[in-house]
């Protein structure tokens, strides 16, 4: 197969077991919708010639491609490679039967086009003409409905639909583990849990019965039960990159975001880059002011933030890596202050970096830096979450000085910390620090904070208030009011 010239608009991902009679009619849909788009046909190791039939109509489609599991594994799984392998920019799931009308995917891709959704559902039940279901199978959907509905927040009307759309970036960023039907409501939990803006459009349906192949059953309706408790309420971000499971975590931590706030937020001015703002733990902080560009580098973290405060005045948010001179070109912004929190040690160059932030913060603007400290501490935490190093306060000192700060204030926080951090990196060897710990360190952050009310002379963490040289220019009224959160 000759590879295609562009990247298509849509990707089809149509996972396929034993579907001889349907398959080919549906592919001949799918090709007569009027689409920039790729088709992707994973044969779960159909018996049945499937198999075959889509190899005789590959040959005479070179936007047809399709790949064949080593055994017999599942829905899920075979839906897992078919999104592995998606090159378009959106992605649409698709059965092989001939339940669903592919002519409907403009309206299906709609939402995601127009810039209002990541993830479009779309619903039996809201549309029409729709064939008359099975009374229990169609009571069996709405009752799975209703308990992914009650443990994701989501007010779904059809959680259990074939037709799924997604944003490519978006399903490729979500870590999927289950195998047969349980797709459904896995993808749904963790797409909640992302905080993605979802979609719901009525479709027609078609539905088939067991005599004409119809494969799910009544065994896989227990086993929906327990995906969508599983990733619902007990999974909670298990499976998720460590560096998300952390902003999670570290989200929930209210005592110390507020301790970390107060430490810096004299040195935040009114027009501000937040770097690495990650699922906007800080940004919600900064809200209020007249403008707030909250960057990441990982692209997933961009999309939660967009989701997050798309509808917020005075905030932006625009992809930023400290690591490339491209990001220069967010100066225009003029910004007064620049707040870098837990990211200079993600940098490889990090005094590169800090040159960047030099630049960006304009003449006379200040430069918030929290990092983490004691180079003796690094352990296997730090490795996992992507840390290159950890500060001593000569170091950082230096290091914001040579790239053109004058540092204003430097100090260590935190020092009961350092004996937490020590024992699970460096003696457990622990990956990440046990939720538990975490909840109870917040609960003694107020009693910390007395103890530290003069800064210790070592510490977990290292908080440094710089400024760069020069007089800031006033601008006349600021444009913008202040917006007071709602």
């Amino acid at each position: 197969m000759a590879p295609a010239t562009e990247t298509p608009i849509l990707s089809v991902i149509v996972p396929c077991y034993n579907e001889r009679a349907t398959v080919a009619e549906l592919l001949r849909r799918v090709r007569a919708v009027p689409i920039s788009k790729e088709v992707i046909v994973v044969d779960d190791q159909s018996s049945d010639g499937s198999w075959d039939i889509v190899e005789r109509i590959a040959a005479g489609w070179p936007e047809l491609r399709h790949v064949r599991q080593p055994v017999n594994m599942g829905k899920g799984a075979a839906l897992r490679k078919g999104i592995e392998l998606a090159k378009g920019d959106i992605v649409i799931i698709q059965d092989a039967d001939l339940e669903y009308e592919p002519s409907e995917y403009p309206v299906l891709l709609k939402p995601i086009l127009d810039g209002d959704a990541d993830v479009v559902f779309g619903s039996r039940f809201e549309g029409y003409p729709r064939r008359v279901m099975l009374y229990w199978h169609t009571l069996g959907n709405k009752f799975l409905t209703f308990l992914s509905n009650a443990t994701t927040n989501l007010n779904l009307t059809d959680m259990e639909t074939c037709y799924k759309v997604f944003r490519r970036e978006v399903i490729q960023s979500i870590p999927l583990r289950s195998n047969r039907f349980g797709f459904e409501p896995e993808v749904t939990a963790k797409v909640s849990r992302r905080g993605y803006r979802v979609y719901e459009v009525p479709i027609s349906y078609h539905g088939r019965e067991y005599w004409e192949g119809k494969k799910i059953n009544w065994k896989d309706g227990f086993s929906a039960i327990w995906t969508i408790l599983k990733y619902g309420l007990f999974a909670g971000d298990a499976g998720e990159p460590s560096g998300y499971r952390t902003l999670i975590r570290m989200g929930k931590l209210k005592r110390y975001n507020a301790w970390v706030w107060d430490n810096v937020r004299s040195h935040v001015g009114e027009r501000v880059l937040e770097v690495g703002a990650g699922i906007g733990n800080m940004t919600r902080l900064l809200y209020g002011r007249p403008l707030v560009v909250a960057t990441d580098v990982e692209q997933p973290y961009v999309d939660i933030l967009r989701n997050k405060f798309r509808r917020r005045p005075g905030v932006e948010v625009s992809h930023l890596d400290l690591s490339d001179d491209r990001c220069l070109e967010l100066a225009h912004y003029d910004f007064d202050s620049a707040v870098c929190l837990n990211v200079l040690e993600h940098v490889e160059d990090d005094e590169g970096a800090l040159r960047r932030l030099h630049t960006l913060c304009g003449e006379g603007g200040t430069l918030a830096i929290y990092v983490p400290a004691g180079p003796k501490l690094f352990g296997t935490m730090d490795t996992v979450v992507g840390h290159y190093r950890r500060y001593t306060r000569e170091d950082l000192e230096s290091k914001l000085q040579r790239a053109g700060f004058i540092v204003d204030k430097i100090y260590y926080q935190n020092s009961f910390g350092r004996f937490g951090w020590w024992w699970n990196g460096r003696v457990l060897r622990s990956s990440h620090l046990p939720s538990f710990q975490s909840k109870i360190f917040d609960r003694l952050v107020p009693i910390i904070r007395r103890l530290e009310s003069t800064p210790p002379s070592s510490g977990l963490s290292l908080i440094a208030l710089a400024r760069r040289p020069g007089q800031r220019k006033e601008r006349v009224a600021d444009e913008v009011q202040a917006n007071v959160p709602a």
